[in-house]
């Protein structure tokens, strides 16, 4: 099948045009990080964190293969959180190196931007699967009980929303995710299907901060998805679920010479909705 040219295209010195040379120095020049923060989130369950603008954070198969859902928010507003259909277009359906997570109107700017991806060689598999997925969602207690009639409550939207409670956060704010390690595509009949995670222990998906950041990370019940979870053959995944690393690493001050958090977006037109001068006025004014 011929591919047909993207809507979105990054020309030069577009807001699209991202820095590679900036950000692959950001992912190669590793010698002058500081480790701040570092933790396990056990399986199926949720943990938020912060990220200060200007620092990096990993997320890492510790134990093997392991898929998880990512939530992120301005720190300082949530109203300004990730908006994966909007990455979605502005960037790519799966996502990779220098690729960024957009945030929601009025702001839409920069929230992170990917620099290292252990998996980026991956590419395109027989089936049209690639790896780190916009396409879905997040698994819900709401479809769960919906198709099985059955509770439960390790769902990812449930550890989000149990991982950003701390935080003032409730479920009104858990929103579409990126999937990390997860490898998604359409199948011939345009279904989305889910394969099996294709990370060793080690690998890692890396973030830079743009903004000042909170996080929210469900390790997915589904564990690797090397397991059926719907359909004749689905069985409980439990043993196929590991647990996943988080990193946050202060930069040498060196590498962000030039750099600043992204403006908020400059559209400010009001939508048209301008007050008009009533006619009495506009009589008083004659």
């Amino acid at each position: 099948m011929p591919s047909y040219p993207a809507a979105y295209q990054a020309s030069k010195g577009s807001a699209l045009d991202v820095d590679r040379a900036f950000y692959g120095r950001i992912g190669s020049q590793t010698a002058g990080r500081e480790l701040v923060d570092e933790f396990v989130v056990p399986i199926r369950s949720g943990r938020a964190w912060t990220v200060p603008a200007g620092h990096v954070f990993r997320i890492v198969t510790v134990e093997g293969p392991q898929v998880a859902d990512l939530n992120i928010w301005n720190r300082h507003n949530p109203r300004e959180r990730f908006w994966a259909s909007r990455t979605r277009q502005l960037q790519q359906a799966h996502v990779s190196m220098f690729d960024r997570l957009w945030s929601t109107l009025p702001y839409l700017r920069p929230l992170a931007t990917i620099t290292h991806d252990t998996l980026a060689d991956y590419g395109i598999d027989e089936y049209g699967g690639r790896v780190h997925d916009l396409l879905g969602t997040r698994c819900d207690p709401y479809v769960n009980r919906m198709l099985t009639g059955e509770d439960f409550h390790h769902h990812c939207h449930s550890n989000l929303t149990r991982a950003v409670a701390p935080y003032g956060l409730t479920e009104f704010d858990v929103h579409d995710v990126l999937n990390v390690f997860q490898v998604t595509g359409l199948n011939a009949e345009d279904k989305y299907f889910m394969k099996a995670c294709p990370a060793k222990t080690g690998d890692f998906l890396e973030f830079f901060a743009e903004i000042d950041l909170l996080c929210a990370l469900s390790t997915c019940p589904g564990g690797d998805l090397s397991v059926p979870l719907w359909g004749p053959d689905a069985r409980d995944p439990l043993e196929v679920c590991r647990p996943l690393g988080v990193e946050v690493y202060r930069l040498d001050p060196a590498l962000l010479a030039g750099w600043s958090s992204p403006d908020v977006a400059a559209y400010r037109g009001n939508h048209g909705m301008a007050l008009q001068t009533p006619p009495w006025e506009q009589k008083d004014q004659a």
